[in-house]
């Protein structure tokens, strides 16, 4: 089945146009007699109070809903929609988002292992509001989900459940929980089974709340545990086949992996909107800051990288559907990516902003900034930590190294993946792979890129500069997948080498989707101000610029030969980004590739 989803009568992609449904019907954060106001979010995050009426009033809106497939009731069409979705919660504040979203993580591995009936009946549950939890992680073990020690004993009219998760969002507040348990006592991934546990229809004793753990960010989200002693559940909780706990489970993380780039995506919007805001309102030494060679490169370089989290999240969320047998490759390398790139752009951003980062309370803009920091560092952590998930890009060097030598390339579904025009496929679950079989194709697509933008220069459709960059590109994967190719597997003890390998695999899949994500829709939008983004490549060049910059140290920029006649190439790019920016900012647009509104314009 095929989505009919494509653009709405303004031009913008649908899944944007969601997003700025409901954040008009949230109205102006800047309201502070808004329910989901900035004034509000601080003050209870000072509080460390759970944000229980924020999180009302999205069930109000309909929110849960899409977290539901629409295959299972509910409004969920494309993944794509879903980022921006919780973008544009995370963009007033990450607790929220952190606190609300969890239902779709508790929910996922229905989505992925659940037969019909079983996701019909969660997804009705959804809808009306039920917060759904889940349960993996133990004190003891972390990551390590094969060592869990919570027991599913069978019984004979279900499950036996007994031991401890912890570190569990929405453990407490949840009315369900998904917990991972052990069926079976041979060890191994066979021995480890999913159920869906009501915890109303518990016996009174059969479970306990573990407190709630003190943050150093998401002050008031609920990440507690849960104690079960006896538990009894029927065998309808199970989901799945019994055995194929963590399967599910690594598939399911594949989707939430992906999704989570909307968590830094949001929190990239807020600072450097309040980093804009600064900069033209403080002066120093009788000029704005905004007019200061220093902090116009920050921002602009904060605004490349922000462009740069939103490609790679794009192409990433369409690719769940039309490259789905990939996934395991492009999750874990978005999952890297994504919030670190973020967490780098906050800390420029703070040199912006000097003391007024570190302020809290009603002091400036309800300490907005140094919430926003503490929030996003724990995103990175989320669904398995940096690394994690480079240990997981490791596994798979063999088949990305064959399938790049090989050149192999699902062409179909990485147009359709970076081409926004393209109507969506349904996703399809049961095309979800443990490891990839074919390799990456936004990867192993990367030379033939490269090479479509140097003919480009060639010809002065595009700059000199974005022209050598792109050659320069194809050398760094060249050389990186040679490397690739001398590590060799070990099992346990993995060479600190290979992770800045995967490290690199990483920046080679951002770069990739950048510029295909360019090539396939340059000159697609009507919008003035967008349109200079996109003309002769400016946001993909400073994009470039800046990746290449983890690749080769000192470079790009550092290298002879990287000035045009008209100064360095570096320093021009980021110069006219900035400007972009700035008109965008005037022309009440969010910085964005596409064309999104503030919603406040539009009232």
């Amino acid at each position: 089945m095929t989505s009919t989803r494509n653009r709405t009568p303004e031009g913008l992609p649908a899944a944007y146009a969601a997003a700025l449904h409901l954040d008009e019907r949230l109205g102006d954060p800047d309201d502070p007699g808004r329910l989901f106001s900035y004034a509000r979010s601080g003050a209870l995050d000072d509080a460390e109070s759970f944000p229980l009426e924020i999180c009302r009033e999205l069930d109000v809106l309909g929110l849960p809903r899409a977290y539901v497939p629409a295959a299972h009731g509910g409004t969920l069409d494309g993944y794509d929609e879903a980022i921006q979705l919780m973008r544009a919660v995370a963009r007033r504040d990450v607790t929220v988002a952190v606190a609300h979203g969890k239902t779709f993580l508790g929910a996922v591995c229905l989505w992925v292992g659940g037969d019909r009936e079983q996701a019909a009946r969660l997804g009705e549950r959804i809808g009306t509001g039920t917060v759904v939890s889940w349960g993996l992680t133990e004190r003891d073990h972390g990551s390590d989900l094969l060592a869990s020690e919570v027991t599913a004993e069978r019984t004979p009219d279900g499950y036996r459940l007994t031991g401890e998760k912890w570190l569990i969002n929405n453990a407490t507040r949840g009315h369900l929980v998904c917990v991972l348990a052990r069926t079976s006592k041979d060890g191994g991934p066979r021995g480890l089974s999913l159920l869906l546990v009501d915890k109303q229809a518990l016996a009174p004793g059969a479970f306990r709340p573990l407190p709630a753990v003190k943050l150093h960010g998401i002050r008031g989200a609920d990440i507690s545990g849960i104690a079960f002693t006896g538990a009894e559940v029927p065998h309808s909780a199970l989901i799945g086949r019994e055995g194929d706990g963590v399967e599910t489970v690594v598939k399911s993380l594949q989707l939430t992996r992906t999704l989570c780039s909307s968590l830094s995506l949001g929190a990239a919007d807020q600072a450097l909107g309040m980093s804009l805001t600064y900069a033209h309102e403080r002066t120093n030494y009788g000029r704005l800051l905004i007019d200061l060679p220093q902090t116009r490169h920050l921002i602009s370089e904060s605004y490349a990288d922000l462009l740069l989290a939103e490609a790679v999240s794009l192409v990433a969320g369409r690719g769940i559907h039309t490259l789905t047998g990939e996934l395991a490759v492009a999750s874990a390398a978005v999952k890297f990516f994504v919030p670190t790139l973020v967490e780098g752009l906050v800390a420029k951003l703070a040199r912006v902003m000097g003391s007024r980062s570190l302020l809290a309370g009603d002091t400036y803009r309800h300490g907005r900034f140094q919430k926003v920091q503490r929030d996003h560092r724990i995103v990175g952590i989320f669904d398995g930590n940096t690394v994690v998930n480079l240990h997981s890009l490791i596994n798979q060097f063999p088949q990305l190294v064959r399938g790049y030598r090989r050149g192999r390339v699902d062409s179909a579904g990485l147009y359709a993946a970076t081409a926004l025009r393209e109507p969506l496929p349904g996703f399809d679950p049961g095309r979800l792979e443990l490891l990839t079989r074919s390799g990456c194709s936004p990867v192993q697509a990367l030379p033939a890129a490269c090479d479509a933008l140097s003919e480009l220069a060639d010809k002065r459709e595009v700059p000199a500069s974005l022209g050598r960059l792109a050659a320069r590109t194809r050398a760094v994967a060249d050389e990186l997948h040679e490397r690739l190719a001398e590590h060799r597997p070990t099992a346990i003890e993995v060479p600190a080498g290979a992770f800045d390998l995967a490290e690199r695999y990483a920046v080679c899949f951002a770069a990739s989707a950048a510029i295909h994500l360019w090539l396939h829709n340059r000159g697609d939008t009507d919008d003035p101000v967008t349109a200079g983004l996109w003309d002769r490549g400016l946001w993909l060049e400073a994009c470039l610029t800046n990746l290449l910059r983890r690749t080769t140290p000192g470079a790009p920029g550092a290298h002879e030969g990287d000035t045009d006649s008209a100064g360095d190439a570096t320093s021009d790019v980021h110069e006219r980004l900035v400007v972009a920016l700035l008109a965008q900012r005037a022309a009440g647009r969010l910085p964005s590739l596409l064309t999104y509104p503030h919603p406040e314009e539009r009232r």
